[in-house]
């Protein structure tokens, strides 16, 4: 399971949301790769207003946003158990 957020390097909220991420793994060992919109013209007009950005992907399947600004556990549950919606 991967996982992409989308971030800033000067956001406190990317911080808290990356590692409400690592604290909720509880063994699954998530990928976690951080994106800083900041360095690429078309993430910073997709997500600027919205980061931090959490963007899930199970192997074969389409990247999902699970939620933004905050962490949502419920739907980063929903999202790893595949239970709909997230």
């Amino acid at each position: 399971m991967r996982f992409t957020l989308y971030s800033r390097s000067y956001c406190h909220l990317c911080e808290d949301m990356l590692n409400a991420i690592r604290a909720f793994d509880g063994g699954e060992h998530f990928v976690i790769d951080v994106v800083d919109v900041d360095a690429d013209e078309a993430l910073l007009q997709q997500y600027d207003e919205l980061v931090p950005v959490l963007i899930g992907q199970k192997e074969g399947q389409q990247p999902m946003q699970i939620c933004h600004y905050f962490l949502d556990a419920d739907a980063l549950c929903g999202f790893i158990q595949g239970v709909a919606p997230f």
